[in-house]
């Protein structure tokens, strides 16, 4: 009898564990978390946020825990999943705090967006913006973005994540069961 591999998304802990999160459907209450203390670094209550028409999601815990946000932009006519914005708990927030409390969420977020790309018959294929120059050499680098050309002078770079990159991204994520 053979198995299916199924998609599940995790994080790790500062001890290097496993924790297992699941992706949902923002709530409002899961968007007013990011006021209150400890303080996230975007208030994702803001008006461009909630009705911007991005599909918003929260990253919890087994145990109800949210660890991040993620905006994402799918839609007809495009090549694939735009990742537009994606943000980990203060507490895990590698420029908030010098000890975060998980780590690999924001590979996390990314498979997510692919999932989002199969699911939606784009192939795997996102797209997200390097808002400053050590986020760019880090996709660049850990998750084997590559740059997309022509894009405005002050606009941020944009890299796009397929075939093999986005491939080994998301097989990460699947497990048998």
């Amino acid at each position: 009898m053979s198995s299916v591999a199924r998609f599940r998304l995790y994080i790790w802990s500062g001890n290097k564990r496993k924790v297992f999160v699941t992706a949902a459907k923002a709530k409002r209450q899961d968007l007013e978390v990011t006021g209150s203390a400890p303080q996230w670094q975007t208030d994702w209550t803001s008006d461009y946020i909630t009705s911007s028409g991005f599909d918003l999601y929260a990253f919890k815990t087994v145990e109800g825990e949210l660890v991040a946000l993620g905006a994402y932009e799918v839609r007809n006519g495009t090549m694939g999943v735009h990742v537009v914005y994606m943000e980990s708990q203060a507490q895990s927030n590698p420029t908030l705090v010098e000890t975060p409390k998980y780590g690999g969420i924001g590979r996390a977020l990314v498979a997510y967006g692919i999932k989002l790309s199969v699911d939606a018959g784009f192939n795997g294929d996102v797209t997200l913006d390097a808002k400053t120059p050590e986020l760019a050499r880090h996709y660049e680098r850990d998750f084997g973005a590559v740059r997309l050309p022509s894009r405005e002078s002050s606009a941020a770079p944009r890299y796009m994540i397929c075939d093999e990159a986005a491939r080994v991204i998301f097989t990460d994520y699947l497990e048998e069961g």
